[in-house]
């Protein structure tokens, strides 16, 4: 199904998951501590954990954005909604999109998992039901749509073994993390080295992926930023930027040569000013705080990272002038507020690119992060 003779991947498609999904599917001996999903108003994708409402709210929230909100869904959403975003309506999405191929990520499930400290086994279990699920709904349409596995980080050993599962098993192309650190350990920490060990060796990557407010540290700092605006603006990039840092000044590209890594939902425009700042500080001060790289930072990113690109993000079109052209990958984001669906495609290709760059962005690039 090329769209104006491209092929097209989408790195970070959504999947809306159905309120009683941990339900349905969690592990017998967890059923009455399953999350549950909210239904306080259309698409909902609010989660109770433990008595934890997840995304935590903004602090200032206004009729005139829920009104906005209902207007956005039931303009570009009314058939997916009437099927309850089942399987069959993410394939029809995806052919009103022209989209070939797409790796699925949660929407409700991006949160979930995001608390600091929570019960190992109850946090597996967690990502084990939403697996079932997702591999479930991928059967609509198995050689089109593909899951990147949720794994709980809260014990590296139970996120190694799910993310052999999901991959080997439920042929998943990858797996999710937030950037935001779990129980206070930075992501470079040795601590995780066997889940990344295991990514590698399995060819799966890692798709780092912000979302709302959590129960989690979160560089954005929410007592300082009140509206759903002001956080959504800030959040996504700034978590991104500090888990990129992490990953490479913390060691871990150095360490898994082969470890791909993806920063999704969070534009890709600050990533030559990130990665020439990090340089920068590489020559000052980095050889005696990081002697072990042997690379510049932009060296590791080029090597094994990707960065998501917007339908519409016309700031990154500059970014082939900085050696990035085959790091960047499109993603539509389906089926959130702030998209162009069912546009989004069209829109990307009315961006000032070369048509060479286009073709890496919509396939060739998604192709070489997810190993097709």
């Amino acid at each position: 199904m090329a769209k104006n003779g491209f092929k097209v991947m989408d790195s970070d498609m959504h999947v809306v998951e159905p309120p009683d999904l941990w339900q349905r599917y969690i592990d017998p001996e967890f059923k009455a501590r399953a999350p549950i999903g909210l239904t306080r108003h259309i698409r909902d994708l609010g989660v109770q954990v433990e008595g934890r409402i997840l995304p935590k709210p903004a602090p200032v929230s206004t009729p005139a954005l829920a009104k906005l909100r209902r207007e956005i869904i039931e303009e570009k959403y009314s058939d997916v909604v009437a099927r309850n975003f089942d399987g069959i309506s993410q394939v029809r999405a995806m052919d009103k999109e022209g989209l070939d191929v797409a790796v699925l990520f949660p929407s409700r499930a991006l949160a979930v998992l995001a608390i600091d400290h929570m019960e190992p086994e109850l946090a597996a279990a967690i990502a084990r039901a939403y697996n079932n699920w997702l591999h479930e709904l991928c059967q609509a349409a198995p050689k089109r749509m593909y899951g990147a596995a949720l794994v709980a980080p809260h014990d590296v050993a139970s996120a190694v073994r799910e993310t052999q599962r999901t991959v080997r098993e439920l042929g998943f192309k990858g797996i999710l993390m937030r950037p935001n650190h779990v129980n206070g350990r930075k992501w470079s920490d040795p601590y995780y080295d066997p889940l990344w060990d295991e990514c590698q060796r399995l060819g799966a990557p890692v798709g780092f992926h912000e979302a709302g407010r959590v129960f989690l540290p979160q560089p954005a700092l929410e007592q300082f930023i009140p509206t759903f605006t002001m956080f959504n603006t800030l959040s996504f990039p700034m978590a991104n930027m500090l888990a990129c840092a992490d990953m490479i000044y913390g060691g871990v590209m150095e360490r898994f040569p082969k470890l791909r890594v993806a920063f999704l939902e969070g534009n890709c425009s600050w990533l030559p000013w990130l990665l020439w700042r990090m340089g920068e500080y590489m020559e000052l001060t980095g050889k005696a705080d990081h002697p072990e790289l042997k690379l510049e930072p932009i060296e590791y990113f080029q090597r094994q990272c990707f960065g998501a690109v917007e339908c519409d993000e016309i700031t990154a079109k500059n970014l082939p002038d900085f050696g990035l052209e085959d790091n960047i990958v499109f993603s539509t984001d389906y089926p959130h507020l702030d998209v162009k669906y069912p546009k989004s495609v069209e829109t990307f290709l009315k961006l000032p690119f070369k048509e060479e760059t286009k073709r890496k962005y919509l396939w060739d690039n998604c192709a070489r992060l997810y190993g097709f």
